[in-house]
């Protein structure tokens, strides 16, 4: 069985995640040519620092949105989280300034210190408002994500809730504050710091309900059949559920078809052991098996053979 269901037109957002190694970039740069037999106007995106999106499209891309040479309607972008964030600060300098002015008891030089500090997570929650934004935009039907391995990934997807945090620590700074202009004032008129964390509070809520809508968005996990690819997609599969985002498929890559030497043999034989199990631990999920290749897929010929395997 292939993947299925992509078609739908309120799917915008797809995401291919899962162990280093295991062919997400191909699996998500394979989908967006699918998207694009559909006449889908499709964006492919990265959001691993170590991109592979030009090494897989065989073309630079860069931080930019960039059309794919020779592919009508195919665009890709590879995420720089932290031009991101440094187009954060500029733009919300003044507000954060305000409210740690107002609401705080530091002096300019303390202020200054702590807006050279980073926010834990900013600037790859600020990349990832990048896409989000996008997808508001409706610049392009379907967005397909190549995410970083594993443990980066989950860090991005929890990130709003770090986000959260930190704004509610900002927003109690800034009632105190408002409390005290009431109370010998008679009354508080918001202003630009009330305004960025109302914004702040928005995103967020934009990113997590975006992440959370299965008819939205699509997290598809790949793996290879052994054991530490397994147990890391089982760690993978259970947070990503404790966070609402649910998971329906599983692509097996790199599976032996051949049985024709002894050590094809042997290694199918015990592929197919690990193969039982992923059906076992994850009978819930629809899962599609794709044979390891004899060459390496690269390039937009070979991505076109590889979706049809993909999408069998």
């Amino acid at each position: 069985m292939g993947l299925t269901g992509l078609r739908d037109d309120p799917l915008k957002l797809i995401l291919f995640g899962g162990k280093g190694g295991v062919g997400k970039t191909t699996c998500a740069s394979s989908t967006a040519l699918y998207c694009l037999s559909l006449d889908f106007k499709t964006l492919i995106f990265s959001t691993d620092p170590a991109h592979s999106l030009s090494d897989s499209l065989g073309q630079k891309i860069g931080d930019e949105i960039k059309e794919v040479q020779g592919i009508k309607n195919l665009s890709a972008l590879e995420i720089n989280s932290k031009k991101a964030f440094s187009r954060f600060k500029i733009q919300y300098e003044d507000q954060i300034r305000k409210i740690l002015d107002t609401s705080t008891y530091l002096d300019q030089e303390d202020i200054n210190s702590i807006f050279a500090l980073p926010i834990p997570g900013i600037d790859e929650i600020m990349g990832f408002k990048t896409m989000v934004d996008l997808i508001e935009e409706a610049r392009f039907d379907k967005f397909i994500g190549d995410t970083a391995p594993t443990g980066h990934a989950l860090r991005l997807l929890t990130l709003p809730e770090l986000l959260d945090d930190w704004i509610k620590v900002m927003a109690k700074l800034r009632w105190k504050y408002r409390y005290m202009v009431e109370r010998f004032s008679g009354g508080y008129k918001p202003d630009e710091g009330d305004d960025f964390l109302l914004s702040m509070k928005r995103s967020v809520k934009r990113i997590e309900g975006l992440l959370r809508d299965d008819q939205r968005c699509e997290f598809i996990v790949v793996t290879v059949p052994e054991d530490m690819a397994i147990l890391e997609t089982e760690r993978l599969i259970e947070t990503l559920g404790r966070y609402g985002i649910k998971v329906r498929q599983l692509v097996v890559n790199n599976v032996l078809e051949s049985n024709g030497c002894p050590f094809c043999r042997e290694r199918r034989k015990e592929q197919e052991r690990y193969i039982d199990r992923i059906r076992t631990r994850f009978s819930n999920l629809r899962l599609t098996i794709t044979f390891l290749q004899p060459r390496e897929v690269k390039g937009v010929e070979a991505l076109n053979n590889f979706k049809d395997i993909l999408f069998q």
